[in-house]
């Protein structure tokens, strides 16, 4: 385990540790590639589209030797290609941040616009693509000794709101899967789930920013989460959540009560 120093964020300690970001170009995945690295590790930024944000993102990326690999949910033949080539430049993986992923807005209310395409494409990339990258980098998690799988999820998987029905139940089902890794893959691997309320980003296309304030408005804490809201609770359960695994850990100003 990292040694945990006293003060702020700053000195949770990564030094020497290598980190994988899905989706990692972006929104909260690009916020979790900036907190890792500032923590010390290096760094693989995955992405599917975003190949030329990825290059972006590490040419700001504090230390040396970060990277990008192309890791689509879709194809799991990519994703153990991706696996494997961090293999030979690392030799093992300490930290995994399962960031991708995907939404569309579709009206809760109206069952005919959420189409079986969209509903499987939302449920392959969201959950099967999320565990296909989980399975081809197990054998480099375990190579670590200690490392740590962080999937970010959503109070949508609980809550049952969310930009579509499809999205709660991806959601769902990524945390239920958070919990049957975890027992399968302790004593050397926690996995946890990291589970916002609505994030100040474009993930979900179409919504309005003010609705994001809006709702954020009536929690007990009410403020905007953004992406680094999430990455810094990451470094958190990364660097001291010692006995936690097969949990969520809630980030929504508590907006869920």
């Amino acid at each position: 385990m990292a040694e945990i120093r006293s003060g702020g964020l700053g000195f949770f300690d990564l030094d020497g540790k290598v980190a994988v970001v899905t989706g990692g170009s972006s929104g909260i995945g690009a916020a979790c590639a900036r907190r890792l690295a500032e923590a010390g590790a290096t760094v693989v930024v995955g992405y599917n589209t975003g190949g030329s944000r990825a290059q972006e993102l590490i040419a700001t990326l504090p230390g040396t030797g970060h990277s990008s690999a192309h890791i689509p949910l879709d194809d799991s033949s990519a994703i153990r290609r991706a696996a494997e080539e961090t293999a030979r430049r690392h030799g093992s993986v300490d930290v995994l941040v399962n960031s991708a992923g995907v939404t569309e807005k579709v009206s809760h209310a109206d069952l005919e616009a959420l189409t079986d395409e969209a509903f499987d494409r939302v449920l392959t990339l969201n959950v099967r693509g999320t565990f296909s990258v989980i399975r081809a980098f197990t054998p480099l998690l375990r190579a670590s000794g200690d490392a740590a799988v962080a999937n970010i999820s959503s109070i949508s998987a609980f809550t049952g709101l969310g930009s579509s029905i499809a999205y709660c139940a991806a959601k769902a089902g990524l945390d239920v899967m958070t919990a049957s890794l975890a027992r399968v893959l302790g004593p050397h691997i926690r996995v946890f789930s990291l589970s916002p309320a609505a994030i100040d980003t474009n993930f979900v296309p179409g919504r309005d920013p003010a609705t994001v304030r809006a709702q954020a408005e009536s929690a007990p804490l009410p403020v905007v989460a953004d992406p680094d809201d999430v990455a810094c609770s990451l470094i958190g359960a990364v660097t001291s959540l010692r006995l936690s695994t097969g949990s969520s850990i809630v980030i929504d100003g508590g907006q869920h009560l």
